[in-house]
């Protein structure tokens, strides 16, 4: 991975709802400050670029939050700032994240005039009654009419999809699957429902108004999408981003590689290199007190914090051990400072070896099938 290299982050805060299983910074308002929010973006693109340099800019990605929600002129005057500064590579891979209500998907068409060129679809499910659990704002025709309206205006599509909710069957999942791949197999993002702390949706779990599918359907349903997307030639790629060869989001495997990337806007979080010193930098979460930051400081970072060796090596196996090439040990050492196996427990280590859990290679260490299924376990109890 090149030193210079950068992904660019913007994060826009705004939602028509609040999804009861979402844990992002996101906030609902009655009336979203377009103009005062593209001014604060704008300014901590400017800042931030004078800080930072001519870096190489290979991606930018706009997610929230709901970004579709921005006015399209916002979109490309930041894609205009951000090619400016930086020294964009050649198709530059520009994603927005979109929800496919109509009054979003009329905005499509603007979007792809401003400057994007791949969108993020968030359908999450096929099924009305099961998109009304999700507290989602549109139908599934609507899902369906969006798609189908994405996939004639730009170059590259992706959709997430949630599984393994409340009483779904296998055979439901099937059906489910089978018919958003038929409208699109360049990329989708298939996640289990997991329910996440400080979310409506604890809430109600813990006081049973619902329960999610047990080990053995979960598994199953886990096997089942597996098998429909290697059908549909989309290849595992991450453990939950499946792709066809040349498909997988640029922006997210800078994330998983360990690369350096820009996150700006309202809880905006990144990962920065100056003088050879990785940093993790913060914005202030809440908008409101952050855009009054940016306007004061044309900053809305609120911290910038030297990662240590052992930081950067925990970090960079969560992410790494995500892929399914895992992570070069070559890469490993020159972002850490540290040998791998130094940052592994080696009794875990030997074990998930020997189990087939993990590969080791005298250049990558890798997750099986069997052991990305186990990851966040085995990662809990395998990185030092």
């Amino acid at each position: 991975m090149e030193q210079d290299a950068l992904a660019l982050y913007i994060h826009w805060p705004f939602c028509l709802a609040k999804c009861p299983y979402c844990d992002f910074n996101s906030h609902v308002r009655a009336e979203i400050p377009q103009a005062r929010f593209a001014q604060a973006l704008r300014a901590e693109l400017a800042h931030e670029a004078n800080r930072l340099g001519r870096r190489r800019l290979t991606s930018i990605f706009f997610g929230g939050g709901t970004p579709s929600l921005m006015a399209p002129q916002t979109v490309a005057s930041l894609i205009d700032d951000a090619t400016s500064l930086f020294d964009a590579v050649p198709n530059l891979e520009i994603t927005l994240e979109a929800n496919p209500t109509s009054v979003e998907a009329e905005r499509l068409k603007d979007f792809r005039q401003a400057g994007i060129n791949r969108v993020s679809l968030g359908i999450q499910a096929l099924n009305d009654e099961a998109l009304h659990f999700l507290g989602r704002q549109h139908s599934a025709t609507q899902a369906l009419a969006a798609l189908e309206l994405a996939r004639s205006l730009f170059p590259r599509i992706t959709f997430d999809l949630i599984y393994a909710r409340p009483n779904q069957s296998v055979a439901a999942w099937e059906t489910e699957l089978e018919t958003a791949l038929q409208l699109v197999a360049d990329h989708v993002s298939l996640y289990q429902l997991t329910i996440e702390p400080g979310t409506k949706f604890e809430a109600l779990y813990r006081q049973g108004s619902f329960s999610l599918p047990d080990e053995e359907t979960a598994a199953a349903l886990y096997e089942t999408t597996t098998t429909i997307t290697h059908a549909h030639g989309l290849n595992a790629y991450e453990v939950s981003n499946y792709a066809n060869p040349g498909s997988e989001s640029r922006h997210n495997l800078t994330y998983w590689h360990y690369g350096d990337y820009l996150g700006l806007g309202p809880g905006a979080h990144g990962r920065i290199t100056l003088d050879g010193q990785l940093y993790a930098t913060r914005r202030h979460r809440a908008p409101e007190p952050w855009a009054e930051l940016v306007e004061r400081t044309s900053s809305g970072q609120t911290s910038q914090e030297p990662l240590v060796p052992q930081e950067r090596a925990r970090e960079m196996l969560l992410m790494g051990l995500r892929l399914q090439e895992g992570i070069a040990l070559s890469h490993f050492q020159a972002r850490t400072g540290l040998q791998l196996t130094e940052t592994l427990d080696p009794v875990i280590l030997a074990a998930a070896l020997e189990e087939g859990y993990l590969v080791q290679t005298p250049t990558h260490l890798y997750a099986t099938e069997e052991g990305r299924l186990r990851l966040e376990a085995l990662l809990h109890a395998l990185v030092l």
